[in-house]
C-alpha cells in the first residue's frame, strides 16, 4: 500500500497525471492475466484478445 501511495505522491508533484491511465489498464490486463492461469474464465477471456 505504501507503494501506491508514494506513486500517487509522485504523480502529483511532477504532474504526470498522463500516466494514471496506463497504469490502470496495466493493472487490468494484469488481473487478466492472473485470471485467466487455469480458471474456467480463460477462454472468455481468450476471446476478448
Amino acid at each position: 500500500m505504501a507503494f501506491i501511495a508514494e506513486l500517487w505522491k509522485f504523480l502529483r508533484v511532477r504532474k504526470k497525471f498522463w500516466l494514471l491511465p496506463i497504469l490502470v489498464m496495466m493493472a487490468v490486463f494484469g488481473g487478466l492475466v492472473v485470471l485467466s492461469q487455469g480458471s474456467a474464465v480463460a477462454p472468455f477471456i481468450y476471446t476478448i484478445f
